[in-house]
């Protein structure tokens, strides 16, 4: 029996364990000038970068450059010269975390974007970067982001938007595009909490709470933008009937048959709203504000 589940884990271990091997390859001592002499506009943005610092730095990625460049030299072909570019994106991502292995980059396999296959070298580029930080190819975090999530663009273009498209904010404000460890890649335990790192105020205690206010911020409002007011999910009070439709009020929506211009004159008249009445909607600690009142 023991020997049966060693062979089992055997079968299973040995394939993941090969395939997060990097790849291995003899490292050459060489000269830098000399890749300048064909790679003069790589090597111009490379120079600028803390890869050009590190001891055999074209080698470490792209192999035996030095053999590579004597066949060049000699009309011979490319020889033994590495591209990174026509890997495949599971072996780019291990030759990159062969050194950025630390902190969020080591939760980067499983990830959503590890999943979706992309790589390291789709936002990042080691030669021909344009941002001043982070080497990516895009001039902004966000312009990097907006590539692949166009439907996030088009929210970010709303009138109630977080600053992002003033730069004031960036989408790693909130998310972590190497972590693998929380949902939608966010940079708490949860979405609340990501939230109260900004906005202190509505965290609590309260003496009374809004139950959907506790389990979850998104229930009301959309973080990537919204053509209503405090990027709410949907304009007051509307918003409210989604969950109060008959409770203490009467259950009849807000709409034209019961304001000023419809034909059924009621207590809804022309700017009234939950809010008028519930304005502590995040919580209250007001003695009488079990209904969240003034």
């Amino acid at each position: 029996m023991r020997l049966a589940i060693a062979g089992v884990l055997a079968f299973f271990l040995v394939p993941l364990a090969s395939a997060e091997t990097p790849p291995q390859w003899p490292v050459v001592s060489f000269d830098l000038s000399q890749c300048q002499t064909c790679h003069a506009d790589a090597m111009a943005a490379f120079q600028r970068t803390p890869h050009h610092k590190l001891a055999n730095s074209c080698s470490n990625c792209h192999g035996d450059v030095a053999t590579h460049a004597k066949m060049m030299m000699a009309g011979e072909g490319k020889g033994p010269i590495v591209s990174v570019k026509s890997m495949k994106p599971a072996e780019a991502t291990n030759l990159c975390l062969t050194c950025h292995d630390r902190r969020r980059q080591a939760n980067w396999r499983g990830g959503v974007h590890d999943r979706k296959a992309l790589t390291c070298t789709t936002c990042h580029s080691v030669h021909s970067f344009k941002s001043d930080r982070a080497q990516l190819k895009a001039e902004r975090v966000s312009e990097t982001c907006f590539s692949c999530h166009q439907n996030m663009r088009a929210q970010a273009m709303r009138t109630s938007h977080h600053p992002v498209r003033e730069g004031r904010m960036d989408c790693t404000s909130c998310h972590d595009p190497h972590d693998s460890t929380t949902p939608k890649m966010i940079r708490a335990a949860t979405v609340n909490e990501l939230c109260y790192s900004c906005h202190t105020e509505k965290r609590g205690p309260f003496m009374w709470e809004h139950a959907p206010v506790r389990e979850n911020c998104l229930t009301c409002h959309n973080p990537h933008g919204s053509n209503h007011e405090k990027l709410l999910q949907a304009k007051m009070p509307y918003l409210c009937q989604r969950c109060h439709l008959n409770t203490r009020h009467p259950g009849t929506l807000y709409d034209l048959r019961n304001t000023v211009a419809g034909a059924n004159i009621t207590n809804r008249a022309v700017e009234h709203a939950c809010r008028n009445c519930h304005q502590n909607i995040h919580g209250s600690n007001a003695p009488s504000g079990a209904y969240l009142g003034r």
